[in-house]
Parts: structure tokens; sequence; C-alpha cells
């Protein structure tokens, strides 16, 4: 006579638990079983560089002078751009999209420095000192270990956390509108740099 309740419990149980489990279990099966079935959309518009690169410390000579020192990606958010050979309408276009970009941070601004790999021979003299007064500029013929770190070499725009990983890169079709967003979005989210 108590085995019929016993089951019957038993049996209520278990529907119980399946009724709970089995939502679980087919959304861990739909999401990493298909990656056709993945959700498809994403916020971050450039391309996160996967695995996270740390980027070499060292001391670089500045192009009007001195050194940089050897942790100078780090504390800071930093938009990186190397050019390609000369600094062409394409490269003060890049130029003029990273200055835009960090004066639109506004509060935030003091928390991103801009990196320009500048090669040999660039930019006409004082074009970089009254445009772009700001800007950390480095010889590219010194910044090889570093121009070899980057995935897509020059040309792209790279962000940088504090920590001195490369994190994302902006293909020199990318719009500067994207790379806005998504410094406003780290910057909210980071409690770093």
């Amino acid at each position: 006579m108590n085995a019929a309740p016993q089951r019957r419990s038993r049996r209520l149980l278990i529907g119980l638990a399946v009724l709970f489990l089995a939502p679980l279990a087919a959304s861990f099966y739909l999401y990493y079983g298909h990656s056709d079935l993945q959700p498809g959309s994403r916020v971050n518009r450039g391309e996160l560089v996967l695995p996270v690169l740390s980027l070499p410390e060292e001391s670089l000579p500045r192009l009007e002078g001195g050194a940089t020192g050897p942790d100078f990606l780090l504390h800071k958010w930093t938009l990186l751009y190397a050019a390609r050979e000369a600094c062409d309408s394409e490269c003060q276009r890049r130029l003029y999209d990273m200055r835009q970009v960090r004066i639109a941070l506004d509060r935030d601004m003091g928390r991103v420095q801009r990196v320009f790999i500048a090669p040999e021979g660039c930019c006409e003299p004082g074009f970089l000192a009254t445009q772009h007064p700001d800007l950390l500029t480095v010889r590219g013929a010194a910044a090889g270990r570093l121009l070899a770190a980057l995935p897509h070499g020059a040309g792209d725009i790279y962000i940088v956390d504090p920590l001195g990983n490369l994190m994302m890169a902006y293909p020199p079709d990318a719009k500067a509108k994207g790379l806005l967003e998504d410094m406003k979005r780290l910057l909210k989210l980071s409690h770093i740099g």
C-alpha cells in the first residue's frame, strides 16, 4: 500500500525537476550547440582583437625630440594609429577623426591619449604641432616591435586599454562615430584608466 504513494511522489518530483531544468538545458544546447542559432547582434563597431595582445613596453623616440617612457601605453586608454607610408589625406583624416573622438568624450577626455606612429619623412613641418598639439608622436623606424605586434599592421586605428592590451581595431573605412560609441561604452563600463 505504501508503494503507490511513493511512486506518485517520486514521479511528481521528477516532473518538477524536468519542468525547471529542461528549459535551461535547451537554452544551453541551442546557444552552445548550434553556432547558427547564436544571437547575431553585437554592440561593438570595431573588430575585437582575439586573443587579447599585450603590447611590448619600450621607450621610443618622439618625433619632436626626447623619448617616451617604457610605460607610455599604460594608465590611460589609448587611440593608436600607425600611418602606412607618408601622412597623406587619408592619414590626416584618421588623425582628425581620433582628435574629434577624444574631444567628443567631453569630461572623459582626460582618460584617453592619442598616439601616432609616424613613418620616416612624415608630415609637413608644423602640421602636427598646430593641428594636433596633444598628439604623442613616435618615430616609426624605431617602433618595429610595436608595429609587429599590431595584427593588421599600419593603417588601422587601435584601442589599447590602460593595462597595455590591444583590444579593438578599426579599418580605414570605419566611421568615427562607431569609434566614439565604442569609446563611450568602454569608459562608462571601465573603472581603470
